[in-house]
């Protein structure tokens, strides 16, 4: 598998998009031991918990699975590939810079954070706003 023979580190992100088990659920067993920033998987909710059941029957505990990211993307409402690849780019930025996701219009949270997310122990450090 091209994973095993690739160099991570906690700034990789990994986007699973086959919609196939047979290959989904070996690549996502090993995505979701490694320490990676992001990790998620494209399908339906029904595909999602097909998905982690075949994951649970080859050993991935329910720590590991917390850690994937699915269905994959912000609900931004998309329909077109275009749109869909703009969604999880969303998703993985938020997670990437500890946001939130929800719109800044009306939201209480700050439009800029100091600094980046602490992927390795999950911390995100201080948040703070710049105007």
């Amino acid at each position: 598998m091209y994973l095993e023979r690739t160099d991570v580190d906690t700034r990789t992100v990994l986007c699973v998009l086959t919609h196939d088990a047979k290959f989904d659920v070996p690549l996502l067993r090993l995505a979701l031991r490694l320490p990676v920033a992001y990790v998620g998987a494209m399908g339906s909710r029904r595909t999602h918990l097909d998905r982690n059941a075949r994951l649970r029957e080859v050993g991935v505990t329910d720590r590991e699975l917390a850690r994937l990211r699915s269905p994959i993307g912000l609900d931004l409402g998309a329909r077109t590939p275009e749109e869909t690849a703009v969604s999880i780019a969303a998703e993985i930025v938020a997670a990437r810079r500890g946001g939130t996701g929800v719109p800044l219009t009306g939201a209480p949270t700050p439009i800029h954070r100091d600094r980046e997310p602490d992927h390795a122990s999950g911390a995100t450090g201080r948040i703070g706003s710049r105007v």
